[in-house]
């Protein structure tokens, strides 16, 4: 039996897809290289740092100070979200608490009626991973209201995400009705909407590709905050290394 094939018939969260797998491995990669690129474009005089996690008591405790006249609430110390890329984030001088996200990465394959329709059996209904990713995807959005950027990406790929299906207006929702496979950082509508980015196609994205969609939000996202915090909270002297 195939792994996909495995998946289809165990829907537990125990069974993991081989190719979806892979397909996270070449999201990692993709990252390592923004990494160095990143390292290499500001002469290692900038400090990145890879957050797998992200605590929902962090979030609240972060929103509590930027809006300090709404109220928030969280139910568990250990709820955090975790985006199979992580939270990329820049490293400020002043050693404070502040989160400086660069880039959010997700990738989700979708979609085993493919190998239904070739069996002659009846599809099966669709959706599931896009359902979380919402829900994701309104956690980071809050985490960052106080940013007039949104440094998030997903990558997604399967038969669900096929030309004209319904799946795709799912995501589209998503990303509050912005086009896919179009990078948008920066808010837009004085901070209205802040879609982030979100390329879905059938066939899987190749490495190069998301290095380079993933490459250039990063690298926007560190001039973002140079231009609003100021390069010197972030920019190292070679003395001071």
């Amino acid at each position: 039996m195939s792994s996909k094939a495995g998946l289809r018939e165990r829907r537990t969260g125990t069974v993991i897809n081989a190719t979806a797998k892979q397909q996270e491995s070449s999201l990692i990669k993709a990252l390592y290289r923004v990494e160095n690129y990143l390292n290499q474009k500001f002469s290692g005089n900038i400090r990145i740092n890879h957050r797998k996690i992200w605590f929902l008591k962090d979030i609240v405790s972060s929103l509590c100070i930027h809006f300090p006249e709404i109220e928030f609430h969280t139910h568990s110390d250990k709820t955090h979200m975790k985006p199979d890329g992580g939270i990329l984030c820049l490293e400020s001088l002043k050693n404070d608490d502040s989160i400086y996200p660069i880039l959010i990465s997700e990738v989700k394959n979708q979609g085993t009626n493919d190998l239904r329709l070739k069996e002659g059996k009846d599809e099966q209904a669709s959706g599931n991973a896009i359902e979380r990713l919402g829900k994701n995807v309104i956690g980071f959005r809050t985490a960052l209201l106080h940013e007039n950027i949104f440094p998030f990406v997903c990558f997604g790929y399967g038969y669900d995400f096929r030309k004209g299906s319904s799946i795709l207006d799912r995501v589209t929702t998503i990303a509050m009705f912005g086009k896919l496979n179009k990078t948008y950082l920066n808010n837009e509508e004085n901070g209205k909407f802040n879609r982030g980015s979100f390329y879905f196609r059938r066939q899987e994205w190749e490495e190069d590709e998301m290095f380079e969609v993933m490459k250039d939000i990063s690298v926007r996202s560190i001039y973002y905050y140079f231009s609003k915090y100021g390069e010197n909270n972030f920019i190292r002297q070679p003395n001071n290394q």
